[in-house]
């Protein structure tokens, strides 16, 4: 398995990686935003993306989004192919993704938003920290994003303030806030069902 910094030779894999990020995400019945063939593209033509290729297999994928001019970047689109689960796959890819955007991006915090456990933990090991929604970018650009996701009436809801996902941060600047930590699955599950029944009732209301 070889996993490496994509570049334009890997666009004839676009297509196949925005189908596999659409059909996990209605899998999983979980919040993705989609993205097109052509916006995957862009993101391997200017090396701002990680792959993961069995010989000449799409295996594996994750981007890098930088905003609000270079101040956060963002790693996003995490995605393993069906027949490549459950192997630690997504694990290897995420520290890959991680060490280029710190390579690429020195000085900037990175971020994350996700709703899933997996994420958050792999997350919690690279020294992350869960955070409100207001020290994330506020580029409008990249909420704009989340338009094509299910839960984003949501977020216009909480006026951007929350969603069911849960923001994550990378600051290279702090000094002891990047301690990688274990994470605490049953709070992050705990939290994600108080959201849920909060933004239930609203609906119903």
């Amino acid at each position: 398995m070889d996993i490496v910094i994509a570049n334009k030779s890997h666009a004839i894999y676009a297509q196949i990686i925005c189908d596999t990020i659409a059909e996990s995400a209605k899998v999983r019945g979980t919040g993705i935003a989609r993205r097109t063939p052509e916006y995957i593209m862009t993101k391997l033509e200017n090396g701002n993306a990680v792959i993961a290729l069995d010989g000449d297999t799409f295996a594996g994928f994750c981007y890098i989004e930088a905003w609000g001019h270079g101040k956060f970047v963002a790693n996003s689109g995490l995605i393993v192919h069906p027949d490549y689960r459950e192997q630690g796959l997504a694990k290897k890819i995420k520290a890959r993704v991680f060490q280029h955007s710190r390579e690429k991006f020195p000085d900037s915090k990175i971020f994350s938003i996700t709703t899933g456990l997996a994420v958050m933990k792999m997350n919690s090991e690279l020294g992350y920290k869960p955070v409100t929604f207001s020290e994330l970018t506020d580029d409008q650009s990249f909420w704009k994003g989340c338009q094509t996701c299910k839960n984003y009436d949501i977020l216009q809801r909480m006026e951007q303030r929350m969603c069911l996902c849960t923001g994550m941060l990378y600051d290279p600047k702090a000094k002891d806030g990047n301690e990688p930590k274990e994470l605490k699955t049953k709070a992050f599950q705990r939290l994600k069902q108080i959201k849920q029944t909060l933004f239930l009732k609203k609906d119903k209301s």
